[in-house]
């Protein structure tokens, strides 16, 4: 459509249709996400539209549009009767999620290897030393929120737009998985972080590859307390 200017010439405006309203919408969404994860919902908690629009002071329909996209995405169930819960991380879930990251993961580390520059290497080791601070700090959920920035960040480093493309949805799962055991875990995963910059870092994409793998190993091992093979 055209306006008039402030000397009255007409100039062209391009129309947004409920911006503000998508704007709310992705607002819901990423609180309602973020209390699953961080645990403040509770795994099997009821989630009912008029409570949340409580809890966020909205009306219920961005929660509605919130919790079709958290039930896409795994974090929340329909249940006959019951209306939405939050989903419970279910060993076989959990498992599968452990595949696709070492599948995703070790490709990436070894691209990142290949592709690294000194920004990129410095980047990673300042998220490392911020989740060592947060974890002296035991701020765990900073902890997780750091985790996931790392591994985000390695993809990044890749420059494969595939797996970035991938693990956008991944990583909130990682993110969910981590937070139940982070206290325990953080020390490890530091350490296991270091030794797969420092493989990207000397460019042998192999032993990155390998880095990575052994850390997933780990994670998972400790996600179901056992030890880990490696």
């Amino acid at each position: 459509m055209e306006q008039l200017d402030g000397e009255g010439r007409a100039e062209h405006v391009v129309r947004t249709i409920g911006a503000d309203h998508v704007a709310l919408r992705e607002q819901v969404l990423t609180e309602l996400r973020r209390r699953i994860v961080d645990g403040d919902y509770q795994q099997g908690e009821r989630l009912t539209e008029t409570r949340l629009a409580d809890d966020f002071g909205v009306s219920r329909n961005p929660v509605r549009e919130a919790l079709r996209v958290v039930e896409a995405e795994g974090f929340v169930q329909i249940l006959p009767r019951r209306g939405a819960v939050v989903a419970t991380l279910d060993e076989t879930a959990v498992r599968d999620l452990f595949a696709v990251r070492q599948q995703l993961e070790t490709l990436a580390a070894g691209l990142a290897a290949e592709r690294a520059t000194d920004a990129d290497i410095a980047m990673l080791r300042r998220l490392i030393e911020d989740a060592s601070k947060a974890t002296d700090a035991e701020d765990f959920d900073q902890v997780a929120e750091l985790n996931s920035a790392f591994h985000r960040a390695v993809i990044e480093v890749s420059q494969n737009r595939w797996l970035h493309a991938m693990s956008a949805a991944l990583y909130h799962h990682v993110h969910w998985v981590f937070r139940v055991g982070a206290a325990q875990r953080a020390p490890h995963s530091s350490e296991e972080h270091v030794r797969l910059v420092d493989a990207i870092e000397a460019g042998d994409a192999e032993a990155a590859a390998t880095a990575a793998r052994v850390h997933v190993e780990a994670a998972a091992a400790a996600a179901f307390g056992q030890r880990p093979t490696a």
